[in-house]
């Protein structure tokens, strides 16, 4: 795979972001929730948005997306 631009990991990390986001949001709402039909609708929403996190985090872990460096003390 090409090496990716500043702007795609930029993009990358907003939509990585927004998926975080929404499922924080999810499982916090899901405590509320009272109808059945709508609890089995945002739960299937949770476990589409975990996939989605999982496949963002494959992705940058088989690009090398992330180069890891030494930390100096």
């Amino acid at each position: 795979m090409r090496k990716l631009t500043e702007s795609e990991i930029l993009s990358l990390r907003e939509m990585l972001q927004m998926e975080t986001n929404a499922l924080v949001q999810s499982r916090a709402l899901q405590m509320m929730i009272q109808d059945d039909e709508l609890r089995r609708l945002n739960e299937a929403g949770i476990l589409q948005t975990e996939g989605t996190i999982k496949s963002f985090q494959q992705f940058i872990n088989e690009n090398n997306i992330i180069e890891v460096g030494e930390v100096n003390n």
